[in-house]
């Protein structure tokens, strides 16, 4: 069973780079404190630690 991970948007991306803000809008965050369950993987960790000072990150038991 893949580990699964859930991702909060906590801070606005004004003012902060438009890459930054794409990263956002593909981890299928779409209102500030959205929060997506996702399956852990490399890719989706080097997204997040992208975008780490706007979300928050915490793991879930499915």
């Amino acid at each position: 069973m893949a580990n699964m991970i859930k991702i909060t948007w906590t801070k606005s991306f004004i003012g902060y780079p438009e890459t930054q803000r794409l990263t956002i809008k593909s981890l299928g965050l779409r209102k500030l404190n959205q929060s997506v369950i996702k399956a852990d993987s490399p890719e989706l960790r080097g997204q997040i630690n992208k975008v780490k000072h706007l979300v928050s990150v915490e793991e879930v038991d499915e």
